[in-house]
């Protein structure tokens, strides 16, 4: 039996058996099969066929493709084109539902797609609790459904394709704004990361940040589906307006303000390489005494360690800032060495820290920023009274690290120019705020120390080298990215590559020319604006909804 739409008119004989409301609705109110808030998007018609069931395992399945798609942009495959489409299947699998409660379902389900695709390589830490990190964060994704199908379903008009030109990706960005939270894994696999080495879109995130690149990004996916779906009038809008985001890319590669070069520093990354077994601290320490020897008389300025390149056991070894010291004066250059051991802050608090230290000639030199913004799990267990078994599945932190609470501006002797270093640890060059806010204090370049041994064989090292290039171009500031393992990277401040890459078969020194800039971005000044406009677009959206609502709502009735 055909279902009917709440308010559609049944043809004579076809009823739903029930006779007809005194208002002259069929039955006085939607059929026994549909609920009151599975009413279709604004006009909308019953379709004749479909090419996947509204219901069933198959629509499952394609749902988690569709939103597992936009991970092959992402490195390591880096099909960065494929982002300007990738949603296209998931957008139209969200317009043929034929309920709200489908289209949020949808939403999910792709959303769980998503989400597990772009962080797979968790997998042999997190266990199954992939899936139910999925499941979570997956419930994103079922309000945008609901807001694409909204837009998207139907016979859009020309404002409504206009408007879902600008509200989908809208939508979209808020959800990268909550998923960017720390506590949620923070700002991973961001869309508009995946354009990383395009230098058009580096230009963007000069002005707007990651968060423009990824607004772009979703428009032109929605615009694609407008163009294959939609009627002349609304079809001619989403052209209108991919002509209209061509322009402003071509206007900002023109005219958005860059940073001016204005010198060089010589900076040596050491990567001494995967060293496990048995004192594996102790043999990566001396594999890296013995690479940094290798820059000596280079003329470097600094020389950089990845993360946890000293463990606790050296680090408590006083021998350990002798032998250090010793380094700074055979190579002529401070160090910047990681250390993850158990310490004392500033303000007296005792634990285990992750620390950027710089080391002079005469040992450290009291320069030393504490992370800030720890991996759930990997380096806390969020509330460990309750979830604290999690260590006994997976490989969460048997006990938590402490947080440092300011970041610091490191200055190099005067000898080396006085340049001024701004250092992250991890997970930290994920976060587009942290490095603003060095290059506001004063950074004259930024420095990322990674380790990402756990996920060697996987996408994870190429993706996390890839966030420097955008924090470079946001703030136009060159950052170098050095970690244990590969993969180390260096890149200039229009988030070009500098130099070649130390891949993760590596275990070497390598020296880098990086160019010094003044000058500040429109990201820089502005900051995150492009995310607050997008917060104002759903706003005045929902406000819009709202007054056309109260329009439509009948006069009270004689009684």
């Amino acid at each position: 039996m055909r279902r009917w739409w709440p308010g559609e008119r049944p043809a004579s004989g076809g009823g739903t058996g029930s006779g007809p409301a005194e208002d002259g609705t069929p039955g006085g109110g939607p059929p026994p099969d549909r609920s009151p808030g599975d009413e279709p998007p604004p006009g909308a018609e019953q379709p004749t066929h479909r090419v996947l069931p509204a219901s069933g395992w198959i629509r499952w399945v394609a749902a988690l493709l569709a939103g597992a798609l936009p991970a092959l942009t992402f490195p390591a495959p880096s099909l960065w084109w494929l982002a300007y489409a990738a949603l296209v299947p998931w957008l139209l699998l969200i317009r043929s539902a034929d309920t709200v409660r489908r289209a949020a379902l949808d939403g999910w389900i792709g959303g769980i797609g998503f989400v597990i695709a772009v962080h797979h390589w968790l997998m042999p830490s997190l266990h199954v609790f992939i899936v139910l990190l999925g499941a979570l964060l997956g419930l994103l994704w079922a309000p945008w459904g609901v807001l694409a199908w909204r837009l998207l379903g139907g016979r859009p008009s020309a404002r409504r394709a206009a408007a879902a030109v600008v509200a989908v990706p809208s939508g979209w960005l808020a959800i990268e704004l909550v998923r960017s939270w720390e506590g949620l894994g923070g700002p991973w696999g961001l869309l508009g990361a995946s354009q990383w080495e395009v230098a058009p879109a580096l230009r963007v995130a000069s002005v707007g940040g990651v968060w423009l690149v990824s607004l772009l990004v979703v428009a032109v996916n929605t615009a694609l589906v407008l163009l294959v779906t939609a009627r002349t009038g609304a079809r001619t809008a989403a052209g209108v307006l991919l002509v209209a985001c061509a322009l402003a890319v071509t206007g900002v590669w023109a005219w958005a303000p860059q940073p001016v070069t204005t010198g060089t520093a010589r900076i040596a990354v050491v990567q001494p390489g995967v060293i496990a077994g048995p004192d594996s601290v102790e043999r990566r320490l001396a594999r890296g005494e013995e690479l940094t020897r290798t820059v000596a008389g280079r003329d470097v300025d600094l020389v950089v360690w990845g993360e946890s390149s000293i463990g606790a056991g050296a680090w408590q070894d006083p021998g350990t800032a002798r032998r250090l010291a010793a380094l700074s004066r055979e190579t002529g250059a401070d160090l910047l060495v990681n250390v993850d051991a158990r310490q004392t802050d500033g303000s007296g608090r005792s634990g285990i820290f992750k620390s950027a230290v710089l080391v002079g000639p005469d040992g450290p030199t009291g320069d030393r920023y504490d992370k800030m913004r720890l991996v759930p799990f990997g380096e806390y267990v969020p509330a460990r009274a309750l979830l604290g078994w999690a260590t006994s599945v997976g490989r969460a932190a048997g006990e938590d690290r402490l947080r440092g609470d300011r970041q610091v501006v490191m200055v190099l002797p005067d000898g080396d120019r006085g340049l001024r270093i701004g250092p992250l640890v991890c997970f930290e060059s994920a976060f587009p705020d942290m490095s603003r806010r060095l290059v506001r204090d004063g950074a004259q370049v930024l420095v990322a120390q990674s380790a990402t041994s756990t996920f060697q064989e996987s996408w994870a090292p190429a993706q996390h080298a890839s966030l420097g290039a955008l924090r470079a171009a946001e703030n136009g500031r060159p950052m170098v990215h050095a970690t244990l393992t590969g993969i180390s990277a260096v890149y200039g401040p229009r988030g070009e590559r500098i130099g070649e890459p130390l891949g993760t078969e590596a275990s070497a020194a390598a020296v880098y020319d990086v160019p010094l800039t003044r000058g500040t971005t429109l990201y820089g000044r502005l900051g995150d604006w492009a995310v607050y406009g997008a917060l104002a677009a759903l706003a005045a959206l929902c406000a819009a909804e709202g007054l056309r609502a109260l329009r439509r709502r009948p006069a009270p009735g004689r009684p």
